[in-house]
């Protein structure tokens, strides 16, 4: 498998851009977690974030959709610009502009997050019917559709304490899909799963990559990363230390911290 039969043989600078960050920055009190990240994605691309922890990657997607406010900086997707002030004023115009970027912006988390008195499909359709105000039979039959995309019609009815962490995780991916996002964010989704249970979960991220799914990647994965991305991003110090194809990355790294960082990673 390789990154071009990913992106069905096209360049993504030949696609339209979908989602910009224009110089992110973000202080937790005296700490400078980001300095000044700016990122472009394209239609159909696959951009894997790597680095340490504490990096900064986490806290760098979680500002793509204002799960983190971040301090200075802004976020265009669809045309329409999100700033700081836009999340810390309380006008309802405001407001109604978050809730734009984030059916815009989906994410899927490292602890899954479902809801636990709920089932599979119960799980999925909230988002439409709450956010997107479908009729419940129609949110439940597109519930039923996404689950059956990730394998799991059969558990439909399953509330999440009934199911593998593997199998919450392709619910939660479900869920995501369920709003029909622009990109998708995913933050370490294997990290929290047992390493027998990760294929799964990557077998269904793979399949949204052949699909022309915009994704961006925080993950340890990198050999699936190499595979499945059109641009990998090197994280140090909340700063991009690296950046471009994903093989040239890793089987020629210009940086001496991603060097090591690859080398602990082969370990």
């Amino acid at each position: 498998m390789n990154q071009l039969q990913i992106n069905n043989g096209k360049q993504s600078s030949e696609q339209e851009a979908v989602l910009r960050a224009d110089k992110i920055e973000k202080r937790f009190a005296d700490v400078h977690v980001l300095r000044g990240i700016s990122l472009e994605a394209r239609r159909g691309d696959v951009i894997s974030l790597i680095g340490a922890s504490g990096s900064g990657k986490s806290t760098f997607l979680r500002c793509l959709n204002f799960l983190e406010v971040p301090t200075s900086g802004s976020v265009l997707i669809r045309g329409e610009t999100f700033q700081a002030s836009d999340a810390l004023s309380r006008s309802s115009a405001s407001k109604h502009k978050l809730r734009r970027l984030r059916r815009e912006v989906g994410m899927v988390f490292q602890s899954f997050n479902l809801w636990p008195h709920m089932t599979a499909a119960e799980n999925v359709m909230e988002g439409p019917v709450r956010v997107l105000k479908e009729p419940p039979k129609a949110a439940r039959a597109r519930a039923l559709d996404l689950l059956a995309r990730v394998g799991l019609l059969e558990r439909a009815d399953y509330r999440p304490s009934q199911l593998s962490g593997g199998q919450q995780q392709r619910v939660a991916i479900a869920r995501a899909l369920a709003m029909n996002p622009d990109v998708l964010l995913f933050d370490e989704p294997t990290s929290a799963l047992d390493p027998e249970l990760v294929g799964e979960v990557l077998a269904v991220m793979t399949d949204l990559a052949k699909e022309g799914r915009t994704m961006l990647i925080v993950t340890h994965e990198i050999g699936f990363a190499r595979d499945v991305s059109s641009k990998m991003i090197f994280l140090r110090k909340g700063l991009v230390e690296e950046e471009g194809p994903p093989r040239s990355l890793i089987e020629s790294p210009k940086s001496e911290d991603l060097k090591m960082f690859l080398a602990r990673m082969r370990h």
